[in-house]
């Protein structure tokens, strides 16, 4: 591995069973643990309780000693996650793509479970899984941050003070997924834009694009090394997003009173109650490699935005959603909805429960899928 990359990389095989051993011994670690499963009733009884996980961890981590078994035991896990929390999952797209490597450029509703059901679907079909790209904003404890590069996760630095530093971590952010497209061959997922599409808006920030060109030869033609990138678009869909109602509340606080400030530890919250709580049905769409000829970022961007809209899976939720909001307005009789596991009440319920200011919110998070194909379709 190239020690340029040493301070944002995945860990490596021979960093396996030393970084499991450090966590295994980690205190933070095993008290999250524990208030996972049993909020804080445990702690007058933490002497018994830390010994406890620690070996229950050590158990269940026996014969893990590479990357690969790594995949092979977050796989066992998904399958667990699909089956408890879904009403199936699905995905499109990956038998009509070559062998690869392509950078995948995603549209993001969870912070965890976009990238591991991109890898979930490709470890399915036998293929390599991808390096994803993590924000270090969301690594806020050294062994959430070690949990991440075991999972073949590389840091994005996004706290760092200084424009100057930022651009030299930009650079160097570049240069390692060139490397790992170019040189190791590996497969790589990003989100196309800086933290989640709260308000159910896919866009593609430009400034994405921009990072990955970086180390683009001026002489080089734009569209050589859009074509070297190999980017395919990605698309996920989910029936009912488990972090709705936090979502609704944090787009309705920011527009009450101009700023939103997040929660000690809120982001692990989003994590745990992404992969805990129930998602209806899931779909994932891969879409088709960038090789036409760009001339400009603008026109990459556009690309990608139509075929992460283009190949959304929408659901009833989203329609019962927009229907709610446009009562005098009707749906082309041509656009494809997804059979639902949800029933309509069940929905009118999860929304009738939020405060009245978060109801708004919720409701245009889910019918946004719709406007957003509309407006793609110029209705």
């Amino acid at each position: 591995m190239d020690d340029r990359f040493a301070s944002i990389r995945p860990y490596n095989d021979i960093e396996v069973k030393p970084v499991l051993t450090r966590l295994r011994a980690d205190p933070e670690l095993l008290d999250s643990l524990l208030a996972l499963r049993l909020g804080t009733s445990w702690r007058p009884f933490g002497w018994l309780f830390r010994p406890l996980v620690k070996w229950i961890l050590t158990y269940q981590l026996r014969g893990v000693e590479s990357v690969a078994t790594i995949q092979l035991l977050i796989r066992q896990y998904m399958d667990r996650m699909v089956s408890r929390t879904t009403a199936g999952f699905t995905a499109s797209g990956l038998d009509q793509l070559g062998d690869g490597p392509y950078l995948f450029v995603s549209n993001h509703r969870d912070i965890a479970l976009d990238p591991a059901f991109t890898n979930y679907a490709l470890h399915r079909m036998n293929r390599a899984t991808c390096r994803i790209a993590i924000g270090d904003n969301l690594l806020s404890k050294p062994w959430i941050s070690d949990l991440m590069r075991l999972n073949k996760s590389f840091i994005v630095r996004r706290t760092l003070a200084g424009p100057r530093q930022l651009l030299e971590a930009s650079k160097l952010l570049a240069s390692y997924i060139e490397f790992s497209l170019q040189t190791d061959s590996q497969p790589v997922w990003i989100a196309q834009r800086e933290g989640r599409a709260k308000d159910g808006l896919d866009r593609t920030e430009p400034a994405v694009i921009k990072m990955l060109l970086l180390g683009r030869d001026k002489s080089e033609p734009l569209a050589d090394a859009a074509r070297r990138l190999n980017i395919v678009p990605v698309s996920i869909a989910y029936e009912l997003d488990p972090c709705d109602a936090l979502k609704a509340h944090e787009l309705a606080t920011l527009e009450k009173e101009g700023n939103y400030q997040k929660a000690e530890h809120e982001d692990a919250l989003s994590i745990a109650r992404g992969i805990a709580g129930a998602k209806g049905r899931v779909h994932i769409a891969f879409g088709e490699p960038l090789v036409k000829d760009y001339n400009t970022i603008a026109e990459i961007v556009a690309e990608i935005d139509r075929q992460v809209i283009g190949n959304y899976r929408l659901h009833p939720t989203n329609v019962w959603a927009w229907e709610r909001l446009n009562p005098d307005q009707t749906l082309p009789d041509d656009l494809v909805i997804a059979d639902g596991s949800i029933p309509r009440d069940q929905f009118e319920r999860r929304i009738a429960e939020l405060p009245e200011t978060d109801q708004s919110k919720m409701l245009h998070m889910y019918a946004n899928a719709v406007s957003q194909a509309l407006a793609f379709r110029g209705v």
